[in-house]
């Protein structure tokens, strides 16, 4: 056998070999894309927040001790971990919110288990996709992209 067919032979191999894998593994669900919140207009603006954030941090900082009474310590200290994103962060600080409940609950929640999104993470705190608090939800976005002076995505 020639030196261009066995790498040829290896290339087919090697190419086979994430197929097989993908084979044996047929029973585990494919991972949730962040954010996952079930609702598409919601995750378009957590991506979106994501580069405000990156943008203007003082801005998101205020907009998050201000209208949801998050202590500006805490959000500045949840920036810098590397496994928090700002869209995670008003995420957990806005369904807390229409939740009735503080805004550390729920980023205890994300924390514990967040395989599923957000959206398994508000079904956990009683905050249905489609329903009244996840209205407001949506709304609670709509006031912020207004106060930042920003076209909705």
């Amino acid at each position: 056998m020639s030196l261009l067919t066995r790498r040829f032979l290896f290339v087919l191999w090697l190419a086979a070999l994430p197929v097989a894998g993908r084979a044996q593994q047929a029973d585990v669900p494919e991972p949730i894309a962040w954010p996952g919140s079930g609702d598409a207009q919601v995750d378009r603006h957590l991506a979106d927040i994501n580069d405000y954030a990156a943008r203007y941090p003082a801005s998101f900082v205020d907009e998050m001790a201000r209208y949801y009474s998050v202590p500006r310590a805490y959000v500045e200290a949840m920036m810098k971990q590397g496994d928090w994103t700002a869209g995670d962060i008003y995420m957990a600080c806005a369904l807390a919110q229409v939740a009735g409940q503080p805004c550390r609950a729920v980023v205890r929640e994300w924390s514990r288990d967040h395989a599923g999104g957000w959206k398994d993470v508000a079904a956990r705190i009683d905050v249905k996709p489609g329903g009244a608090q996840y209205r407001r939800l949506r709304k609670t976005l709509d006031d912020t992209y207004r106060r930042w002076e920003r076209p909705a995505p």
